[in-house]
């Protein structure tokens, strides 16, 4: 009887062959998974102990058969089938661009990503990481960015439970042995973000590195990216981010970068080649961009290199790139030493706002001083800000809106009177101003003739909503609070 896997699901098929040697490096493994609609060839892998695995993510119904190839007898010209059924209730796929600017889940149900960052949370210790999974179960966030190698900077010196290669920090590494239990660890905490309806955005290489990783040849990196995305690529959560900071690769002594854009663009090739599900794909800058029109990235992860403007460059963003916007460092909520980590939670919120009403997406992250350097950012645990209440109610805001919300178009108007405040809309249904560090006392709107609107006054703060009597039409005056942080929701009546 063919195994029932449910739509986005995994199927896994295990076969025993070869461990002499180098099995990593000397056997060539591929299978191909037939439906009558479709032909999907992926990569094995070696997973340790004479043990070789083969994943696939069905993503039509009905039967599908395979067929293995490799130059080891015992793998070669082995079948099996599967039966890929509906997908239960929270299983929506994964996360594509839509419409240019948004995101959806594969079976149409819009993704708004309220993102954060936990560099490295799973090579804290057991509790920690268990902690870190229920904190992010009670949170508003849906998408997290995290590193598979430990990271060494301040405030996090430890080192990790697990390595991904064979060897130790004292003895060296063997860059062309992976360790199958690091990655065994790796995706069930993977999978522990997927049930929870978490996004992983796994970030492939970072430069903050005293183990070598950052630091591997050509051979071995290609090597790593072709192991990682055999692994992984039918893990329906995930997001790959070729890396954090790619512009910081540089030689200490020298200051001339370790990875060049040539580096980078074959190291995406490989991801994008090697994925035959086309996961969402970016990579992230610290002090310059890297040039998001490349046809291989799929959405602008970025950093922000400016000290003070951050969200506010949503627009100008969207208009030279033409993908989704997705800021996932717009600094940190925190009062650690650093500059980037130590703005407040109003800050925070109202970089989250801005953004958004602009047609964009804003991460998260927290640096509050803890006495034993347990911080969000890296280690995970709990969250100490204040802002992440109120990003949850900015989500349950832009969830219940009527569509994917966009950077008000002044055409539709005939003119922008709204030059001062930042404005997003669903058409001409639905508006959301949003006055930040402003505090009027009162606004006069200029809106579309004949078309009527509920108008809401909201708090982004205290977060609370108070409905005006009655609707409103053309040009009208709304009596405000003269607090800041407030914002205005306007939706079309019928």
């Amino acid at each position: 009887m063919n195994e029932k896997i449910e739509k986005w699901g995994i199927y896994e098929a295990c076969f025993q062959g070869p461990k002499e040697g180098n099995p990593f490096l000397e056997v060539k493994f591929t299978v191909v998974f037939k439906h009558e609609r479709k032909l999907v060839e992926v990569d094995g892998f070696y997973d340790g102990d004479g043990t070789y695995k083969v994943r696939l993510m069905p993503s039509i119904l009905g039967n599908w058969i395979f067929t293995t190839k490799s130059n080891v007898v015992s793998l070669d010209a082995r079948s099996g089938s599967l039966e890929c059924v509906e997908a239960t209730a929270n299983n929506h796929g994964q996360v594509r661009v839509k419409e240019k600017f948004h995101f959806e889940y594969t079976d149409g149900t819009p993704h708004y990503s309220f993102g954060t960052t936990c560099y490295a949370w799973i090579n804290q210790s057991v509790e920690l990481q268990e902690k870190t999974l229920e904190t992010l179960k009670n949170s508003p966030f849906n998408k997290i960015r995290m590193c598979i190698f430990p990271k060494h900077y301040d405030y996090n010196h430890n080192e990790p439970l697990l390595y991904a290669y064979e060897g130790s920090l004292e003895e060296g590494f063997n860059f062309t042995k992976f360790n199958p239990e690091f990655f065994r660890h790796l995706e069930k905490r993977i999978l522990d973000l997927q049930q929870i309806g978490i996004e992983c955005d796994l970030i492939l290489f970072h430069p903050y590195d005293r183990w070598g990783f950052s630091k591997m040849s050509a051979e071995n990196d290609d090597m790593y990216l072709k192991y990682i995305v055999s692994r992984l690529s039918s893990f329906r959560n995930i997001w790959w981010s070729l890396a954090n900071e790619y512009d910081m690769f540089m030689d200490s002594t020298t200051n001339i970068p370790t990875k060049t854009i040539d580096d980078w663009e074959r190291l995406a090739y490989i991801v994008q080649r090697n994925d035959p599900y086309q996961h969402l794909r970016s990579i992230h800058n610290c002090l310059k961009f890297y040039d998001y029109g490349k046809p291989w990235v799929t959405h602008c992860s970025i950093q922000r290199i400016d000290a003070f403007k951050t969200s506010e460059n949503t627009n100008e963003w969207r208009k030279l790139y033409g993908k989704p916007i997705v800021i996932d460092e717009c600094g940190y909520e925190g009062n650690i030493n650093h500059g980037w980590g130590n703005i407040t939670g109003k800050e925070m919120t109202r970089r989250f706002w801005e953004g958004v009403v602009r047609g964009g997406y804003v991460g998260h992250g927290e640096t509050y001083v803890h006495p034993e350097d347990i911080l969000w950012w890296a280690h995970g645990s709990e969250l100490h800000g204040t802002s992440p209440t109120r990003i949850a109610f900015l989500r349950g805001i832009i969830e219940a809106a009527p569509g994917a919300i966009n950077p008000i178009d002044t055409g539709s108007l005939g003119f922008n009177p709204y030059w001062d405040v930042t404005v997003g809309t669903v058409k001409e249904d639905y508006y959301l101003f949003y006055f930040g560090f402003y505090q009027p006392t009162f606004r006069t709107f200029k809106m579309p003739e004949g078309k009527k609107y509920k108008v809401e006054l909201i708090d982004t703060w205290d977060m609370t909503i108070t409905q005006m009597e009655g609707n409103f039409s053309g040009d009208f005056r709304i009596e405000m609070s003269g607090k800041q942080y407030m914002a205005v929701r306007m939706t079309r009546e019928y």
